[in-house]
């Protein structure tokens, strides 16, 4: 009987591999990765960390950080809008520069010449701002004392006029030669008269042929006027806008009355004069004043 020849198998392959076999580098299907911890591993195959817990902490708060800068830009939004203008909040203060600016503005030449400037614009507003006159306003004088002395003193019947009318104003009264010997004496008396214009009664003892020349500022009359049926004789100096009147008493005193009130003026000022009685004592008396007449 033939000898059966036993069943044998044939081997793999030789790069094959049983199939319980495990690669060499494989882990076994228990194996946990190296940083995982089987304490918690949970069933799904999926578990939360520590990690994971810490990033939803982060993200918490940084939502509540946002939401109250979100708060805090809100309140001071409507600061601004309840500020008046809708501007700024904070009250404005004074202008800050920088102190190189500062020091130019307030020393040196700089500085000085923006104070000078300022100070003329003050003066040059006072000034426009200022009520002026351009008229000379010349005082009014009293001049009963000089009346009284030459009524006492003079060594001539002094004329002073008489009732003239309040617009008449006295603004000058000076004497020469009274009490200095044997020389000539003089009387000027000066007055406003109601037109604004100057009228002036001037007389003396000097000799006429020089006083009335030199007082009527011509040598050559220009024709005469009858004041009160009295001759007068009349003279103009055209350059000096002068008109004048002269008389000569018998007694060698010249009145002449002078300025540059018209030939109208002038006849009412003559025509006032009148001779004052001698005054041989006491004190003065308003008889020749233009207001108060004797």
């Amino acid at each position: 009987m033939s000898e059966k020849t036993p069943a044998t198998t044939e081997a793999p392959p030789s790069d094959a591999q049983p199939s319980d076999a495990q690669p060499s580098d494989a882990q076994p299907s228990d194996a946990q990765p190296s940083d995982a911890r089987p304490s918690d591993a949970v069933p799904g195959g999926t578990a939360p960390d520590d990690a994971g817990n810490a990033a939803a902490d982060d993200a918490a708060n940084a939502a509540g950080d946002a939401a109250a800068g979100d708060a805090a830009a809100g309140e001071q939004a409507a600061a601004r809008a309840e500020a008046p203008g809708g501007g700024r909040a904070e009250a404005e203060g004074p202008v800050r520069v920088s102190p190189a600016v500062y020091k130019r503005l307030t020393t040196g030449l700089g500085g000085f010449t923006m104070a000078m400037g300022a100070c003329l614009l003050l003066v040059a507003a006072i000034y426009l701002i200022t009520p002026r006159s351009h008229k000379e306003v010349l005082p009014t004088v009293d001049y009963q004392s000089q009346l009284w002395a030459m009524r006492s003193d003079a060594p001539y019947t002094v004329y002073a006029p008489e009732n003239l009318p309040p617009t008449w104003r006295p603004t000058s009264s000076r004497l020469h030669g009274l009490g200095e010997g044997k020389g000539p004496v003089a009387w000027h008396l000066g007055f406003v008269t109601p037109s604004d214009e100057y009228a002036a009664l001037e007389q003396s003892n000097e000799k006429a042929s020089e006083y009335v020349p030199r007082m009527t500022n011509n040598k050559k009359p220009i024709g005469t006027q009858q004041v009160n049926g009295v001759t007068w004789t009349k003279y103009h100096r055209k350059d000096k806008k002068a008109n004048s009147l002269a008389r000569t008493l018998p007694n060698g005193v010249s009145l002449v009355v002078t300025g540059t009130a018209s030939y109208e003026e002038l006849a009412v000022l003559a025509a006032s004069l009148k001779p004052q009685p001698r005054q041989t004592g006491g004190v003065p008396v308003p008889a020749a004043s233009p207001s108060n007449p004797s």
